[in-house]
């Protein structure tokens, strides 16, 4: 089950796409425009991350789910979930940390335009960060105080928090765990939600519910029966979902007002794309070949990229500002410099975090729960009794 969904990494590099372009506002494009403005009032890309909820939801129950089927007591359930947090951390942690790090050092020796924000600022960012609070942080700093240049962080302690708690709701519920799942998803699906509530947006787990709730629906046979066939014809996939990221991203404009509950509408168009992308029969894009290798790129560096492009903007902003220390304040002759700067360093410093640490400490982690789950085997060998 741990082959991965070439479908579902697609979706991965959309996700990541839309959060770069919408994060570029503001943070890398200071200045504005009317052509700027009107983009960014439909376009609302923040989404972004609810997909990568509903992918993370799916993705990880899709894999954790039959190993705990595979176990008898709940001695043998929690050194499943052992081995899934060792994975976890191994596969999160020392990117988190590398960059949490960096932007540290970013904001002391590189950061005369005060691009980084303060060093108090990203010291207590960077505490949260580690402790895995960001998302608390976050609702706590959001129009009142500076959060720091480590802001997307808190979506990872969101996800983090739900690594911890998952595999110990399926222990302690066993085959009645859908139920608690749906029950958290149905209570926030019908809940309002909006930037007056930050508590309850840095909270949001609708979507990664209903990322496991398929996950599990996956290993049911009616699952089989509702693949959407009729989509292979190429043109109809590639309308609807083209046409349920515009809804959503006009759903995740923060000003347009469609509906009240608008997380609820994107968090359900999310698992329905992954739903779609669940089936690995090529329905995302099947008929642009380019465009799948260049989102399969993305996708599968999307995690660097995700806590690299904010570190590369304020870096392009610095940049520029020594470039041109005269300059009071830069304006749109200025867009392209900005944007191709910002593009080569996300591309570089990501390509690199993928080789270097993402891939060989991804593998390390996967070996040590190996080598723990062998070395458990090899203790339940010894203490067996001898059959006659």
């Amino acid at each position: 089950m741990n082959k991965k969904i070439e479908d579902i990494e697609l979706l991965r590099g959309i996700a990541v796409l839309l959060v770069v372009i919408q994060h570029a506002n503001i943070n890398l494009i200071t200045w504005s425009s009317p052509e700027l403005a009107r983009f960014y009032t439909y376009f609302g890309g923040g989404v972004g991350v609810d997909l990568f909820f509903a992918i993370s939801g799916f993705v990880i129950a899709r894999d954790l789910l039959p190993r705990f089927q595979g176990t008898t007591d709940r001695t043998e359930a929690l050194k499943v979930a052992l081995g899934f947090w060792v994975r976890r951390a191994w596969r999160l942690l020392p990117s988190a940390w590398l960059w949490l790090g960096i932007i540290l050092l970013a904001v002391t020796f590189f950061n005369e335009s005060g691009a980084f924000g303060s060093l108090r600022a990203n010291i207590e960012a960077t505490i949260a960060g580690l402790l895995q609070v960001a998302n608390f942080r976050l609702a706590e700093a959001f129009g009142r105080f500076e959060y720091g240049a480590s802001s997307v962080y808190w979506s990872l302690s969101l996800e983090e928090q739900f690594y911890l708690l998952f595999p110990l709701i399926v222990i302690a519920f066993r085959k009645h765990f859908v139920y608690v799942v749906a029950a958290v998803a149905l209570y926030q699906l019908f809940s309002v939600r909006s930037g007056q509530n930050m508590f309850a947006m840095c909270m949001r787990t609708d979507a990664l519910c209903l990322g496991i709730l398929l996950a599990a629906w996956s290993r049911h046979p009616s699952y089989a029966l509702f693949n959407p066939a009729f989509l292979r014809s190429g043109w109809a996939v590639t309308a609807l979902i083209v046409t349920l990221l515009v809804c959503v991203l006009a759903l995740g404009s923060n000003t347009l007002n469609i509906v009240s509950i608008r997380v609820s509408l994107v968090s359900i168009i999310m698992a329905v794309l992954v739903w779609i992308a669940s089936y690995n029969e090529n329905y995302v894009f099947g008929r642009f070949k380019l465009v799948r290798r260049l989102l399969l790129w993305v996708g599968a560096r999307s995690y660097a990229i995700y806590l690299i492009h904010m570190p590369a903007f304020f870096l392009t902003r610095e940049i520029w500002h020594r470039l041109y220390p005269e300059q009071p304040g830069f304006g749109e002759d200025f867009l392209v410099p900005f944007v191709v700067t910002a593009a080569g360093l996300i591309i570089v410093l990501s390509e690199l975090n993928y080789r270097l640490v993402e891939c060989p400490l991804r593998e390390r982690g996967r070996r040590i729960a190996q080598k723990m789950f062998e070395k458990d085997r090899r203790s339940d060998a010894v203490g067996m009794p001898i059959q006659g």
